[in-house]
């Protein structure tokens, strides 16, 4: 990883997206599309970040699959911002299992969570329950943790059943 990479990776994680953003900006290879991409995701920019984020994963070689499956995770997660629920789970599901095979368990956790949160968006309650019952017990970041919790919340309000 270069130094640029670096920085902006490290502007990324402090909340800089315009600091991460300058250090990329004139450049295509992989991992500064990738980067390119979260910071528009941060922006709010999300067609722009999701294109970005697709051309990553697609100049990945078949060699970085860990990277390629950050990407899918990174897509996924500005498609749920963008509430396009159209895509198939398979490529989400696929960058969980690799994401675990190379011990990356909170990228593998957020992919989990962003398929429970999927399924409760699209009404499959019982589906949403059980992957989100995935997730339990697992240690989860704090903003994870938070993530989950209102999923449940979520998927307790939309089991009530009200009537006479």
């Amino acid at each position: 990883m270069d130094s640029l990479i670096a920085a902006s990776a490290r502007a990324l994680a402090a909340g800089d997206a315009l600091g991460a953003l300058k250090r990329v900006a004139l450049r295509d290879d992989p991992p500064a599309l990738a980067l390119r991409g979260i910071a528009m995701a941060q922006l709010g920019e999300h067609p722009r970040a999701r294109e970005l984020l697709r051309r990553a994963a697609r100049a990945f070689g078949a060699h970085e699959e860990l990277a390629r499956a950050r990407c899918v995770v990174a897509e996924a997660e500005v498609a749920m911002a963008m509430r396009d629920l159209g895509g198939t789970p398979r490529a989400l599901a696929a960058a969980a299992a690799t994401l675990e095979a190379h011990d990356d368990l909170a990228n593998a956790r957020q992919a989990r969570l962003i398929a429970a949160r999927r399924l409760l968006l699209l009404g499959r309650l019982a589906e949403a329950a059980a992957a989100l019952a995935l997730l339990d017990g697992q240690a989860l970041s704090p903003p994870l943790a938070a993530v989950a919790e209102l999923t449940a919340a979520e998927l307790a309000m939309r089991s009530l059943r009200v009537g006479p």
